[in-house]
Order: structure tokens, then C-alpha cells, then sequence
């Protein structure tokens, strides 16, 4: 049976130059390889975790019911809040305690999406959160 290995969130930016920076600079990614000339895609990666950025051709619709566009786990909360503070990023939620076990913050990059980052057990210890 085929083994999935790895999931990405790709996200619609309107400026991908714009939005590459962002989470280079004030979240702590790698550099992003670009797409296109002039490029409209890049793949940002932080340890071995990566996000597509995808500038719109096409203006599409909204997404409905969104709430975080990407969620990251990390094996510490506080110090990633702490290392966003420094360079400016503004923390829009916690951090804070959450029922289902994790500690979150939250953050919104320049084109509105919130991501999540979030800590648990598993992810304390370096460890993948998978069941």
C-alpha cells in the first residue's frame, strides 16, 4: 500500500514576495525557492516543515468556516511566542491552555490567514502527534 509521507498547506497570497518575507523574516524560515518569472509560487521551510505560497492569478472566492489556514506543532510554545515577540510578529491569541491537550498561539500573516502553532505531549518531546 502507498505511504503517504508528508502534507503541506499551500496558501492563496496576493504578493508572494511580500508574504515570503513575512515568514522569513518574522517567523523564522528558511528562504523560499521561487516559481515563475515573475514569480506567483514559493516554498518557505522551517526545520522539516515547509508551506507553499501561492500568488492568485485569479482572484478566488473566500473560503468559508476558516479558521487556521495552517497549523504547525513545535516542541516549545512559550519560546517560539517569545522569538515572534522579538521580531514584532503580533501574537493574536495566547499563549493559552487548551482542553484537547495543547498550549497554542496564534498568529495572522499579511494576507489574513491565521496560523496555529501549538505544543503537546508528544510534540514536547520532539515527536510526531500522530495517534
Amino acid at each position: 500500500m502507498p505511504k503517504f509521507v508528508q502534507v503541506t498547506p499551500i496558501l492563496e497570497v496576493k504578493d508572494v514576495r511580500a508574504s515570503e518575507a513575512f515568514y522569513r523574516e518574522k517567523l523564522g524560515f528558511r528562504p523560499g525557492e521561487f516559481f515563475g518569472d515573475p514569480p506567483v509560487f514559493c516554498i518557505c521551510g522551517r526545520e522539516n516543515v515547509s508551506i507553499f505560497l501561492d500568488q492568485s492569478r485569479t482572484p478566488r472566492p473566500t473560503p468559508l468556516n476558516q479558521y487556521w489556514a495552517a497549523y504547525f506543532y513545535v516542541d516549545n510554545v512559550d519560546e517560539l511566542a517569545a522569538e515572534f515577540q522579538s521580531r514584532g510578529v503580533e501574537i493574536i491569541r495566547g499563549p493559552c491552555d487548551q482542553d484537547y491537550g495543547c498550549r497554542e498561539i496564534d498568529v495572522r500573516d499579511p494576507d489574513g490567514h491565521i496560523i496555529g502553532f501549538g505544543q503537546n505531549r508528544a510534540s514536547s518531546a520532539g515527536n510526531l502527534t500522530l495517534p
